[in-house]
């Protein structure tokens, strides 16, 4: 019996294994996955943490519960991937052959990266809320700070869910506003990029609702060193930002059992992979997806759901001798918070930026525009993503082509929406 290997069991090894499951009878396939522990965790969910709107039990399910019956878990690390022995080895000595791999093992955080972060300050002045830890420490830093500076910074890119620190910044500044200290606090949005977001119309559309909020904007600042002690970024160009509150996006690494994988990566930890099929060169029968993959394209959980119907596709051919039938154009789709009962969405691939209109057609819900429809939909994505998504089951009406139907595309021509990179 043919047997399919998936590493990492969050969205996107998650929904593909169920996709699989559907897809190939338990005779047509054995499907194990790997994981390191039993906790799956909503990750958009930690936004909320620090906000006090939820907790970080509310947010975690067992990863067992998510997978098909006949879908087999094994706890444990890996240690490395064998391409031409086709055998995935774990720290304890098991090793797992497959005749197709699929790597969905995610980012990991690597503060330790950036000089001084978690010398003295860390998790006392200087926060994330990217991990479970941090976001509930950060909670109640947030609650107790009522005046000075709010620094939310981006150390560099990439990262998971770019406009987490976004949302982040507005959610506090909402926060701050009606707990009457909004005029006591100074608060600036720091980036390595060169503009608010990545793509032109969508960055001056942030950009004047930061102005808008009073919100200071660094930009194209690459955080060399954090001194929590005296409350100070400084850059790699020697400019510096005072702060009393920090919360940063630390510096992100791939998986380190990829490094240890000759072929499989970079030494970042990162999958190489064909930005269409997402196979590895060289290894068809192995595919990646989600964060774990080196593509330019966002990390985030839209891009895991559009990715899986393409690793689904290739994977099943591939199984087959077949040449790979299906092909990723980069669509991802965002719902960004703006506090207020607001929310804006973004929707955009490789080729084309976000712009205004609707999704998923000429009717439905806002671009590019601060709506309550949007802060709904973002709002009922849990249950989707815990129902429907994980499960491998369609979503109506979204594709994982990006459409073009609804959107001002007439707006990409305009002399006025260019001048920043893609």
């Amino acid at each position: 019996m043919r047997r399919i290997v998936i590493v990492g069991t969050g969205t996107g090894g998650t929904l593909v294994a169920n996709r699989l499951r559907r897809a190939l009878t338990p005779d047509d396939a054995s499907i194990v996955c790997v994981d390191r522990d039993d906790d799956h965790l909503y990750q958009p969910g930690l936004l909320n943490v620090p906000f006090g709107r939820r907790t970080l039990s509310s947010l975690t399910r067992s990863r067992r519960a998510q997978l098909h019956p006949h879908i087999e878990l094994v706890l444990g690390e890996v240690d490395t991937v064998d391409l031409e022995g086709r055998a995935v080895s774990l720290a304890d000595g098991t090793a797992l052959r497959y005749d197709a791999l699929v790597v969905a093992s995610g980012a990991t955080l690597a503060p330790e990266e950036t000089e001084g972060l978690t010398g003295p300050g860390w998790m006392e002045r200087v926060f994330t809320f990217y991990s479970p830890a941090g976001a509930a420490a950060l909670a109640d830093a947030f609650a107790r700070f009522s005046a000075g500076r709010l620094v939310v910074a981006v150390l560099d890119t990439p990262i998971k869910c770019p406009v987490a620190p976004l949302e982040f910044t507005f959610l506090a500044e909402d926060a701050l506003r009606h707990r009457g200290v909004r005029d006591k606090v100074e608060i600036t949005y720091v980036t390595p990029l060169d503009g608010a977001f990545t793509r032109p119309i969508a960055s001056a559309h942030l950009s004047g609702l930061l102005a808008e909020r009073g919100i200071g904007l660094v930009t194209a600042l690459a955080t060399a060193s954090v001194d929590g002690a005296a409350g100070r970024l400084t850059g790699y160009d020697g400019r510096t930002v005072d702060f009393d509150l920090a919360v940063v996006v630390p510096v992100h690494n791939g998986a380190a059992f990829v490094t240890r994988s000759p072929g499989l990566g970079d030494a970042l930890g990162f999958v190489t992979v064909d930005p269409k099929t997402l196979q590895v060169p060289g290894h068809p029968e192995v595919l990646a997806l989600g964060d774990v993959t080196d593509l330019v394209t966002s990390k985030a959980g839209s891009v895991a759901h559009f990715e899986g119907d393409v690793v689904v596709e290739n994977l099943i051919a591939a199984l087959d001798g077949r040449p790979a039938p299906a092909r990723f154009d980069g669509h991802t789709n965002c719902f960004l918070e703006l506090g207020g009962g607001k929310a804006l969405l973004i929707d955009f691939n490789n080729d084309v930026e976000p712009v205004p209109g609707h999704f998923p057609g000429p009717v439905g819900l806002p671009l590019l525009s601060p709506s309550r429809l949007d802060h709904l939909g973002k709002a009922a994505f849990e249950s989707l993503y815990w129902h429907a998504l994980l499960p491998g089951r369609p979503l109506p009406g979204i594709s994982r082509d990006m459409p073009r139907r609804g959107k001002k595309l007439s707006m990409l021509h305009h002399p006025s929406t260019t001048g920043a990179h893609p």
